[in-house]
Parts: structure tokens; C-alpha cells; sequence
């Protein structure tokens, strides 16, 4: 990650906007993707020179207010604001973007957490630490997840396995998607002095190369889970899966559950996992 995710991430978001968007006429022709400086500044209610000094990084401690201006005027979702008043509190440092970046991926499972996915069998659950690595699961997720490859990694890694993996392709129909949200999982994750993460990028770098490059290039804010993944199963067919994450931030590691999401996919993985129908029941998505 750059030392200016702020300013990269306002870019990036005036960018993502046209001027009727923002109530604004095209105008003539444009040289720039979305809007303008001029025109943000103007919806915004900032000056350009100001702007200009926020988006190269040379102004670091924008104020609340300043914030809540461009926020409006990009029209933000709120977790968009959440993650802009972050970058925020990152670039003027009050935080670190990733406080356990000098600390090793946490591999240790809490007595408690193993509990925990016990006590959600059958459904398929893992515990990933913060580079995407699967360091505990459910005999659910092996009987999902193992059949198309996942787990044959030392230890297993979601993202890695997404990236470099040819079955991958095979087993996610919405392969983009799902590399999408892996690129902005591990970004998100990363913080600059995160030498694990970046060992990480760098070796998807260059197994992956502009498959994950891109996405790395243009990825920005937190990562949105898309409402259902699909999953081709060598012997459960195409499933429908909804995904719920339960963060451990004391652990730097979430659960991520894995439901069905229509009543097809609940008696499928009902027969995967060898329980009585109906002990996965379907969610709606």
C-alpha cells in the first residue's frame, strides 16, 4: 500500500462518479475519467488548490467537516465513510493502518474459538487469519472446500488458492468477483510495514501477475461480500452460499460461515455433510 491512501482513495472515488451524478451537465468533452477537481470542489464546497494538496498527499489532516463535505459530495455509503474518516486518522497519524502489521499472522487457536466452530457443525466455517490463511475449519468447510483443492496448501490460503490455483476458475462460476473481493480483502488487511503481507502480494505478484496486479491497482475501500457465491462442487453440483463474517479483533482473525441460500443448496449440503435434511436451513439473499 502507498503512504497516501487518503488522497488515492478520494481519486479514486471522484473517478468512480459522472457530473449527473452529482447534479452536474458533462459538459464537453473530457480528458479525465468522473469528475473533475474543479467540480468535486465545487459540490463540496473546497477550494481546488485544496483538493489538489488533500489528492497528492500533501495535505494530511483534513478536518471532520472537510470530511463530511466530500463525503456528501461523492456520495459515500456509510461504510465508505467509515473507511474514508480511517484513512483519515491513518494519514495524519493517529493510527497505524494495520496494527498488528509487526506482528506475525495469528495462528493460534483460542480454546474458546475451537469451541465455537464445534458448536457450528455442520455448516461449513473456517478461521482465517489476516493474509487469507485457513488455520482451523469445521469438517463442513473440509467437505465443501476440499474436494475442488483448497485445502492442499501449507497451510491452506483463500486468497492464494483464488489466485494460483487453475481450479479455482472452475470452482467459483463468478470467478471475478470472487477475485475482486480477495484483492480488496488482502489490501484492506495489508499496512505498509506488514513484511508478511507484502511477501504475500509479492508472490501473487508474480504467480498471478495482472490478474492480481490490477485489481490491487484499483481496489479501494473495504471488501463487500456479494450477496450469494456460487460454487461449482464436483459432487454436490452448483451451490448457492451465503456468507456471514464474525471478526475476532482481539485475535486479528474472523469466522466466516458459509449457509445456503436456497433450499436446492440446504439439501445438497445436508447430503455433503452427512446430517438429516433439514439441518442446514436455507437463508434469504
Amino acid at each position: 500500500m502507498s503512504e497516501n491512501e487518503l488522497g488515492a482513495y478520494l481519486r479514486l472515488r471522484r473517478e468512480a462518479l459522472k457530473p449527473a451524478d452529482v447534479g452536474l451537465s458533462p459538459g464537453g468533452r473530457r480528458r479525465t475519467p468522473g469528475l473533475r477537481r474543479s467540480e468535486l470542489a465545487t459540490v463540496a464546497g473546497v477550494s481546488v488548490e485544496y483538493l489538489t494538496r488533500l489528492e497528492q498527499g500533501r495535505d494530511r489532516n483534513p478536518s471532520v467537516q472537510v470530511l463530511v463535505s466530500l463525503a456528501d459530495a461523492l456520495r459515500m455509503t456509510p461504510d465508505e465513510r467509515m473507511h474514508l474518516r480511517h484513512l483519515a486518522k491513518v494519514t495524519s497519524g493517529g493510527i497505524a493502518l494495520c496494527p498488528a502489521a509487526g506482528q506475525a499472522p495469528a495462528r493460534v487457536v483460542r480454546p474458546s474459538v475451537r469451541a465455537l466452530l464445534e458448536r457450528l457443525e455442520p455448516a461449513p466455517a473456517a478461521l482465517l487469519n489476516r493474509l487469507g490463511e485457513v488455520i482451523a475449519r469445521t469438517t463442513g468447510f473440509e467437505r465443501l472446500f476440499g474436494p475442488i483443492g483448497l485445502l492442499d496448501g501449507d497451510p491452506p490460503n483463500l486468497t492464494r488458492y483464488v489466485f494460483t490455483d487453475v481450479r479455482a476458475r472452475i470452482a467459483f462460476p463468478d470467478w471475478d468477483r470472487v477475485a475482486d473481493e480477495q484483492a480488496a480483502a488482502l489490501k484492506y488487511e495489508a499496512g505498509p510495514d506488514d513484511s508478511w503481507a507484502g511477501e504475500l502480494i509479492d508472490l501473487l505478484s508474480f504467480a498471478a501477475g495482472e490478474a492480481f496486479t490490477e485489481r490491487m491497482a484499483r481496489t479501494a475501500g473495504p471488501p463487500r461480500l456479494a450477496p450469494v457465491q456460487r460454487m461449482a462442487h464436483p459432487g454436490a453440483g452448483e451451490l448457492r452460499l451465503t456468507r456471514e463474517p464474525l471478526d475476532l479483533l482481539a485475535d486479528d482473525q474472523r469466522i466466516l460461515v458459509y449457509l445456503p441460500a436456497d433450499a436446492a443448496t440446504a439439501t445438497a449440503l445436508d447430503h455433503l455433510t452427512g446430517r438429516h435434511p433439514g439441518a442446514l436451513r436455507a437463508v434469504s439473499a
